[in-house]
């Protein structure tokens, strides 16, 4: 377990909030996170979102962590990257577990304990995976709990949805980002943002790089390179 700091330190990626998610079809998911931002205001209800990779279930899952702890909550973050023991602490307001339904079964075991935890002491629980609970390959008990709240689908984007979201972050980093580079990156590449966006901020590093603008030419050059 770690705590999740208020600044993630992943490059120049910027920290996910609820202001920078692309919300499209999925205002109600990102309505019911915005209420369980306020410690205390859960009431030990869990809350479990699924969807496809890129599908932008850890966003919403880390802008729900970063507006908990600004406003002085603390959160407790497990995934399955996280090597158990994953050790109870009375002091957090909210637990997430992301990727649950890649839990082996040590990290299952502790999930559980921990839910058991939260429940007793009404501290809310986020969680996220590719399947709804019902279809998760983890223990009975462990899914039944994780499907006891409100399960939301999360949306991918569609492609003007995802052309939105690269231009709104195209012009956030002040990179001219021309109808032609947009085609390009929507019809050759999977239309996983958070994909889209590191390519995005790969690109605008290697164009300032280069001292060049950004263009069909330069993505190709950059693409024909090994990655720094």
């Amino acid at each position: 377990m770690r705590q999740l700091p208020l600044v993630i330190p992943v490059g120049r990626e910027s920290v996910a909030t609820f202001d920078n998610f692309q919300p499209a079809h999925n205002e109600a998911v990102l309505a019911h996170l915005k209420s369980l931002a306020t410690p205390g205001s859960g009431q030990g209800v869990p809350v479990f979102l699924w969807g496809p990779p890129g599908s932008g279930k850890t966003h919403l899952l880390r802008a729900l962590a970063f507006e908990h702890q600004a406003l002085g909550g603390k959160v407790g973050w497990f995934d399955a990257l996280e090597p158990v023991p994953w050790p109870d602490d009375a002091s957090r307001s909210l637990l997430v577990f992301d990727n649950c339904d890649r839990y082996d079964d040590a990290q299952q075991q502790a999930a559980f304990a921990l839910f058991i935890e939260a429940t007793q002491r009404k501290v809310p629980v986020a969680a996220a995976a590719q399947a709804p609970p019902v279809d998760l390959p983890l223990r009975d008990d462990l899914r039944t709990r994780l499907g006891w709240g409100p399960v939301f689908a999360v949306r991918p984007l569609s492609e003007a949805e995802a052309r939105a979201a690269l231009r709104r972050e195209a012009d956030r980093r002040g990179i001219l980002l021309s109808d032609e580079v947009m085609h390009h990156l929507l019809t050759r590449f999977e239309r996983d943002l958070k994909s889209l966006v590191s390519l995005i901020e790969r690109l605008d590093a290697y164009a300032l790089a280069e001292k060049r603008g950004v263009t069909v030419p330069l993505l190709r050059q950059m693409l024909a390179e090994p990655p720094p």
